[in-house]
């Protein structure tokens, strides 16, 4: 494993399970969790939203992000966290943020890298 990737894998586990274990807000007893999927071998990485909440289905990615060719592509983001900021003060540089959520003709505007 070299030393960007084990790097990159440590600091999306650390954000993630930071995330993951911050207290949630539970509005009308909602029966729904959150779930960390850390899968290392693939590099993929999410946290899951799923139950139930008003007699209707939840599945949801609150966050998923992969490591593609030495590159952190954030391809989900729904909450007003600072995801991206935090990839930033922890040593990421922009050249390796990947926002995939973006089309790629807005990636090119964002100071972020392309692919």
């Amino acid at each position: 494993m070299d030393k960007p990737l084990s790097k990159y894998q440590k600091i999306i586990i650390e954000l993630l399970t930071y995330y993951a274990n911050a207290p949630a807000i539970v509005i009308g007893g909602e029966q729904t969790e959150e779930q960390l999927i850390l899968d290392t071998q693939h590099d993929h990485y999410q946290i899951l939203t799923i139950g139930w909440e008003n007699g209707k289905r939840v599945y949801y990615p609150i966050f998923h992000l992969d490591i593609k060719d030495g590159k952190i592509w954030v391809q989900e983001d729904a909450t007003d966290f600072d995801l991206v900021g935090e990839l930033e003060r922890r040593g990421v540089s922009r050249q390796d943020i990947v926002l995939g959520f973006q089309p790629p003709y807005k990636r090119a505007l964002s100071g972020y890298a392309i692919a």
